[in-house]
């Protein structure tokens, strides 16, 4: 080996020693350029062997390239198919080669790399028109040097500053990189490739998100301009921003085109055809906070993100959400969850403008005061040790904001506090709809906008008092421990002297004069009959039916748990309604079907898991149904005949809260149960008018205009047709009574009397009052 080596060592000593004898036969000046040029050459390739190597950081080996992981967003589909909105850092989505149209890799070639097809990376004829051209003549037109390879590479691996040299140092590694790439990939592949990874502006990467956004269409159906139009952004994505500069990118179009005519991709007449062609832009920002069910998207993510830390790549790492293209199915149908969007936005819009009146200046800016503390900025401003009186002149210094409008968003100067005020102003809203036989969620619109109101009023943990839509689980309660439907219950009005005096009282004067069947106190929502009914069942037999019927939240072991004083969430409430529709049957929700990666390899199928628990017998849930079908029919859901000319079998119940700062209405129909709350994130903004503020004014036109919706869908009449089972004789016989009789007795109707309050102790059934017991001596 020693030998060998210095042989070699040899050779070049006795070259280098012939080379400089023949140099010396010529004139001194001609051995100082040879010298030179010498030098200037090895100088070179000892800079392209150190980036080689890597002394300017390390370059991708093949086996890397083989293997490239961009950034990709996560996707999520309805059950329908529908794209819902992505998670990403950089907005991206690949797209199979089979789905690029010839039009768009046309355009790219003819204005790109005309030459892409006939070089292995380098176009060194292209380099010797830059040097040329644009260096020594310095004509712009000329072009770039950079073959599409080398665009590739540079995407994938975006270039670096060094201290000297960084664009010569990036130029080489992006060569080095370019010639690995032709190695591992074909041409069809690269370009593939290229078009997945190309920024095309406005935080679009990839050709498959660039149509979706600017034309609203997949890649496949891109036209020849449309394809022109996407190409002609990549010579300066803002500059060429169809969205910001149109007259500017339709040029650019047209200059694209004239280059596909000029490489005869097309025709000269179909060249002037296109260019003629207006530039027509179908713009949809598909976003976190924009698409549908931005909010459901913003519940599943934390959920989507443990998913994540728990499970692993081929390679070991966890899997991340926001670049590994994961692609998530849910039970969401997209139409059912545009026409709960367009009734609740429809109908929130009106209700601001009734509301807008509505709240004092002084009551206003004492809820502001109260709350201002809680922003950011004070917050920020108190640790830096100003004083309040200075805090609160710098929260009033105005600014360029931008602010929610129902008329459309909006900038103007305004300062921090009167942010905060007009933000307390808005009413909101949540809603969701559940098929109660397989508790998948097909409709979820946590808000009225979820860019400037993020706050979600459908999940668990966001609960409001929930009215009078708890009075049926109270009723089914008492059916559960053996009271008869047709046990008649007093109206009369009632002072709980063992609950500090506590009166309930009704909406309607006339009402105390009656006793009522189940279903007549339910129809006419009578409170004083609720709280004997609750009384009657047990609180705590109540409570445990409420936790059977799927309600987690804590609820007070008080009678006025009768008139729904306990706070719930959207979602318990659903759920606890869809028990009646599913024979007594809890299910519980539903609403991630499965993972896949990007390649479409199935990571994990969700099913419902167990089956179903059963919270009431059937006869109890089949006679809820019944009663609540009265509510709609003749009660205070009436308004989805009258209003809403629904025609569907349906049962409901609405409630209102204490100062109408809650409206509510649960609707039940055989395959789909829809419940609605409305009311101002702050309790103390609400309506002084319980006509204005009622849940059948606040919330159940909200579900009438979805039912409207869903009803004129064909595809959707297995939901509008589906009719609840008729009861059985026996059942029709314990129901077969009059929702109400008189309560007075013969000298009170001879003298028309009214009735005195009557003084009185809550009662509870002896279990529960036993746990009430057991529950205080253990301080619970």
């Amino acid at each position: 080996m020693k030998e060998t080596f210095s042989k070699a060592l040899q050779a070049i000593r006795s070259a280098i020693k012939t080379c400089l004898a023949f140099l010396g036969r010529f004139p001194k000046v001609v051995r100082l350029l040879v010298y030179t040029g010498a030098a200037f050459v090895l100088c070179v390739v000892s800079f392209v062997t150190a980036i080689w190597v890597g002394v300017f950081g390390g370059i991708p080996t093949g086996k890397d390239l083989g293997n490239i992981n961009s950034q990709v967003a996560t996707e999520v589909y309805s059950a329908d198919s529908v794209l819902l909105g992505r998670y990403y850092l950089q907005e991206r989505s690949t797209v199979p080669a089979n789905e690029i149209p010839d039009a768009l890799k046309n355009a790219l070639i003819g204005t790109e790399d005309v030459r892409f097809y006939d070089h292995e990376g380098i176009d060194t004829r292209s380099l010797l028109r830059v040097f040329f051209k644009s260096i020594l003549m310095q004509d712009e037109s000329a072009g770039g040097g950079s073959t599409l390879t080398q665009q590739l590479a540079k995407n994938l691996y975006p270039r670096r500053s060094y201290a000297f040299f960084s664009l010569a140092i990036n130029k080489i590694k992006e060569m080095i990189i370019a010639k690995r790439l032709e190695k591992a990939y074909s041409k069809d592949e690269i370009l593939v490739l290229y078009l997945n990874t190309i920024p095309f502006g406005d935080n679009v990467f990839g050709v498959k998100t660039a149509a979706e956004r600017f034309f609203s269409i997949p890649v496949k159906q891109l036209t020849v301009d449309q394809s022109a139009v996407l190409i002609g952004m990549l010579k300066a994505t803002h500059r060429y921003n169809p969205r910001i500069y149109p007259e500017r990118s339709k040029q650019r179009r047209d200059v694209v085109l004239a280059q596909m005519e000029k490489y005869k991709f097309i025709t000269a007449a179909e060249c002037k055809t296109y260019q003629e062609k207006p530039l027509i832009l179908k713009y949809h920002r598909l976003s976190q906070n924009e698409g549908l069910a931005p909010y459901f998207r913003s519940y599943i993510k934390t959920e989507l993100m443990l998913w994540c830390r728990e499970h692993q790549k081929p390679d070991g790492s966890p899997y991340n959400i926001y670049t590994d293209g994961l692609k998530i199915y849910t039970t969401i149908d997209s139409r059912l969850q545009s026409f709960a969007e367009d009734a609740l936005k429809t109908q929130m819009s009106i209700l601001q403008e009734k509301f807008v009146n509505q709240l004092s200046q002084k009551t206003l800016d004492q809820i502001t005061k109260s709350r201002i503390t809680q922003l950011s900025q004070y917050k920020l401003l108190k640790s830096s040790g100003m004083s309040e009186k200075n805090i609160m002149t710098e929260l009033r210094k105005k600014s360029l904001k931008r602010v929610f409008d129902w008329k459309g968003e909006k900038e103007i100067e305004m300062s921090s506090y009167d942010s905060l005020s007009a933000h307390i102003r808005f009413l909101q809203a949540g809603l969701l709809a559940m098929d109660p036989a397989s508790g998948a969620l097909r409709a979820w619109v946590g808000g009225i906008d979820h860019e400037f109101f993020q706050y979600d009023h459908v999940k668990e943990t966001t609960k409001r008092q929930v009215g009078s839509t708890f009075k049926p689980i109270v009723y089914a309660a008492a059916m559960e421990q053996g009271i008869s439907p047709c046990d008649y219950v007093s109206a009369r009005k009632t002072s709980y002297t063992n609950m500090e005096d506590w009166t309930p009282e009704n909406s309607e004067n006339d009402t105390y004069d009656h006793k009522y069947s189940m279903e007549g106190g339910l129809a006419g929502s009578v409170n004083t009959v609720s709280v004997k009914m609750l009384e009657k069942a047990g609180i705590s037999n109540t409570i445990r039916t409420a936790a059977r019927m799927g309600i987690k939240s804590e609820l007070p072991a008080v009678p006025s748990l009768a008139l729904g004083t306990a706070s719930v969430s959207v979602v318990e409430m659903v759920n606890a309604y869809s028990v009646f529709a599913n024979k007594g049957k809890f299910i519980p929700p539903i609403y991630i079907t499965g993972i896949t990666n990007t390649e479409g390899k199935v990571l994990e199928l969700f099913k419902q898991e167990g089956t179903p628990l059963p919270a009431l017998s059937s006869e109890t849930s089949a006679m809820m149904v019944h009663m609540l079908k009265r509510v709609v029919n003749e009660g205070t859901g009436a308004g989805l005949r009258s209003r809403y000319g629904l025609k569907n079998d349906i049962a409901g119940k609405t409630g209102t809260t204490q100062s109408n700062a809650d409206g509510w209405f649960i609707a039940i129909t055989p395959k789909l149960v829809v419940g609605c709350w409305v009311g101002a994130d702050d309790p103390r903004v609400r309506f002084k008018s319980t006509a204005l503020g009622q849940g059948a004014a606040t919330a159940l036109p909200i579900v009438g205009k979805f039912f409207q919706e869903l009803n004129k869908d064909q595809e959707f009449s297995d939901i509008s047709n589906a009719v609840f089972g008729a009861l059985s004789p026996a059942l029709m016989e314990k129901l077969d009574c009059e929702l109400s009789k008189s309560d007075r007795n013969f000298l009170e109707r001879l003298f028309n009397r009214k009735k005195k309050v009557k003084q009185s102790e809550f009662k509870e059934t002896k279990q529960s009052r036993k746990e009430r017991r057991i529950k205080k001596r253990r301080g619970l």
